[in-house]
Formats: structure tokens, sequence, C-alpha cells
């Protein structure tokens, strides 16, 4: 009765003509298996060694011979070395024996092949993929988009009231941060940043000067360039143009810094110290952007002005002292505090998205490329609304 149908891959190796006929693959095995039935039983043997190096068995080979079987015993006395090759049998064994609802069992296998078998189905199947949702209409995305950006009010709230109070410890000299940080990130601020103001304030200072030279010169009126171009680069567009290019530049690199911080639990190391994050990381940060956007933007307006000056002169025909004089006759101190207030008040902000977004980033680097994107977008938002606000104020208070 134990005889049954026993295979032993030995006697394969001795009688090619009938494992042929057996079986379609004529792949030679140099491990041992045996499986024998009994009464709807089942047992397999492994034997010998099983490597990735050798040829070894595949289930699909013998899964037949498990087809009438109610339970299956695994055995792994006579199993010298194995690999992932035996795991890999087994595992297929397993999951055709789950998938006929038949026992298994596995007491007979080494330790560590038993475990690897548990972790090999600890995983649960991939969820099937469920059909895309249908696309939200105009006033859902809206509604959801408004409620999104109402649940994030308290935090910007919460955020600039403890930035206020580092600010207050500053002053008072209890601050705990690196007085060197500061002056690396006034370097990244303010020197690394005037190629790319420069750049953009001379094209913005050329594109002001040809717009209003072609209506001025319908008049005869081409040496008001200067005060076209002078006032509106000092009072708003140096501001304007200086606030946004470090909403790119710099809001988006203090978002990156602290977000990899904060995926690398760095951040939750300095609160374990009893460091405040604040003041170590956000403090100098802000002051750096307060320190060199006034000049920044000061810088701004000069480039912008030369750039005017320079199509007044080449292409319009205006004289260069003309032109100069006419400049310094519109402007006044006044042009030039409102337009480093505007800028100061655009720095502050671009440093406040920047480093907000930094530290409510997740932990991944999805999350760090999505912080990045979300403190530009922020940054100047708050640019453009603060921009209309003080322009509406000071032309109340006819400044």
């Amino acid at each position: 009765m134990q005889r049954a149908c026993a295979i032993h891959i030995e006697e394969w190796h001795r009688e090619p003509q009938a494992r042929m006929a057996d079986d379609e693959s004529t792949e030679a095995w140099p491990t041992q298996l045996a499986i024998r039935s009994d009464a709807g039983e089942a047992h397999v043997e492994l034997r010998g060694s099983w490597s990735l190096k050798g040829e070894v068995p595949r289930y699909a080979r013998v899964a037949s011979r498990l087809a009438d079987a109610r339970r299956v015993h695994l055995d792994a006395a006579g199993l010298e070395s194995w690999d992932s090759s035996a795991v890999n049998f087994l595992a297929a064994l397993l999951r055709d024996c789950r998938a006929r609802a038949v026992a298994v069992e596995q007491d007979a296998l080494p330790d560590g092949l038993r475990r690897l078998l548990a972790l090999a189905f600890a995983v649960p199947p991939p969820a099937e993929p469920r059909a895309p949702a249908s696309a939200p209409d105009l006033l859902a995305a809206v509604g959801h988009g408004f409620i999104k950006a109402w649940r994030d009010v308290p935090a910007m709230i919460e955020f600039a009231g403890e930035i206020c109070l580092s600010l207050a410890r500053f002053c008072t000299g209890r601050a705990r941060y690196r007085h060197g940080d500061i002056a690396w990130l006034v370097e990244g601020v303010g020197p690394r940043a005037l190629p790319i103001v420069s750049l953009i304030s001379f094209l913005v200072g050329t594109i002001l000067a040809y717009m209003g030279a072609v209506q001025l010169a319908l008049f005869g009126a081409e040496i008001y360039i200067a005060d076209l171009v002078g006032i509106g680069m000092v009072r708003e567009v140096a501001a304007l143009m200086t606030g946004i290019i470090l909403a790119g530049r710099t809001g988006a690199a203090y978002a990156a810094q602290l977000g990899t911080m904060q995926v690398n639990e760095e951040i939750d190391a300095f609160r374990t110290l009893g460091v405040s994050p604040i003041d170590y990381l956000v403090l100098p940060r802000m002051l750096a952007l307060l320190m060199m956007v006034p000049l920044l933007t000061l810088y701004a307006g000069l480039v912008g002005i030369l750039a005017g000056m320079l199509i007044a002169v080449t292409v319009f025909g205006v004289g260069v002292h003309e032109y100069w004089n006419e400049t310094l006759s519109a402007l006044n101190l006044t042009h030039f505090a409102v337009g480093v207030v505007k800028g100061t008040v655009y720095g502050g902000l671009v440093a406040f998205a920047g480093c907000l977004r930094g530290m409510q980033c997740g932990r991944s680097a999805q999350a760090v490329g999505e912080a990045t994107t979300a403190a530009v977008v922020l940054g100047i938002l708050l640019i453009t609304i603060s921009a209309s606000v003080i322009t509406i104020v000071f032309q109340e208070l006819g400044i």
C-alpha cells in the first residue's frame, strides 16, 4: 500500500525513455525528489543539494502527481543544502495546494525554510485596479479647493506666530542658532542671486522703455521715458520681480532643504534635543531674506533704469544727460522707500512660504517635490495679494 505511485528522480536518470514518455520535458535534475501518495495523502521529500547554480526541478512537472491529494506532507530530512530554488519550488507547491484547499504539513521542514515560506505569503495579493473615478465638475473642484485652502489657514497663522516669537527671542538674545548659518544663507540669497536679478531687471526695463516710448512718441515726449521707467522700476516693478525671482529660486530651495531634513528625521532630532527648529532653521533663513531683499530691490531698480536709458538713447535719440536729469527729477526718497518696503514684505513672505511648506513636508521623496512646488505657488500668491493691498493702501494715504 505504501508503494502506490512513487517517483524517484534517480530512476528518471536511469530510464530516459520512460521519463520522456511520462513528461514532455527532457531536463536532467541532479537533485533528488520523491513523491509518494497513499489514500489521498501525498508525501513530498526533498533530498540532496538544491542550488540555483545547478539544475533544479520545477513544480509544474510534478503538479499532476498531487492532483488527487487531499493532504500533503513535506519532508526535508534528507536535504543537505538549499537556497532560493527550494523556496521557489515549495512556494509554488503551497500556492497550488491553497488554491485547491489542500492542507499542507510543514513541520518537517527546516526552521529557516519555514520562515521564508511564511514571509513569501505574508504580503497580500495586489488589489484589483479600480476604475478611475469620474472627474468632478467645476463647482465641486472649486469647492474642494476652497475647503483645502481654508483648512490651511490655521496652520499658516500658527506658523506665523511661531516666527514672531522666534524674532522676539532673537531681539532679546535668547534665540538658539548658528551665526555662521546666517552668513552662508546671506551669500546664497544675495551675491549668488545677482546674475538672474540683473538679467530679469534689464529685460523688464527694456520692455517698459519700449512700451512707454511707443505711446510717448505720438506726442514727441520721448524724454518722459525716464519718468516711466524710473518710477515704475523703483516703486513697483523692481520689488515685484525680485520677489517672484526669489520665490522660484530661494523659496523653493528652503522648502527642499527643510523637506529633506523632515524626511531624514533631522527636525525630529532637534525637537528631541530640546532645540527649537524655528530658531535653528527658520529664523536664519528669514533674517537672510529680510536683510538682502531691500538691497536686491534697489539694485534691480538701478539695472532697470540703465536698461531704459540704453533704449531711449540708442533707439529714440534721447540724450544721456537729459535722460539722467529727467530721472533724478522724477524720483524722490518716497519712491525709494515704497520700493524698499514692498521688497522687504515680499522677501518675508517668500521666506514664510518656503519654510512653512518645508516644515509641513511629508516623509517621502515625492513629498519633497510637492512641498517645493507648493512653496513657489504660495510665495507668488502671497506676493500678488500683498502687492495689491500695499498699493491700494499707499494710494489711499497719498504716498
